[in-house]
């Protein structure tokens, strides 16, 4: 099975995008993508 998870800005806190994990792992997804609230490549972690 997978969940839906929202991606969150490290700097800004804007969630920005959502993703699908599998439920067994991946809880400390990191992943630099394209923050547009900051108008530039920021650090992205799943939001609680």
């Amino acid at each position: 099975m997978r969940e839906k998870v929202l991606l969150i800005c490290e700097e800004c806190l804007s969630r920005n995008y959502t993703t699908t994990i599998k439920k067994e792992g991946g809880k400390n997804l990191q992943i630099k993508k394209y923050c547009q609230r900051c108008n530039k490549v920021t650090l992205h972690k799943i939001s609680k």
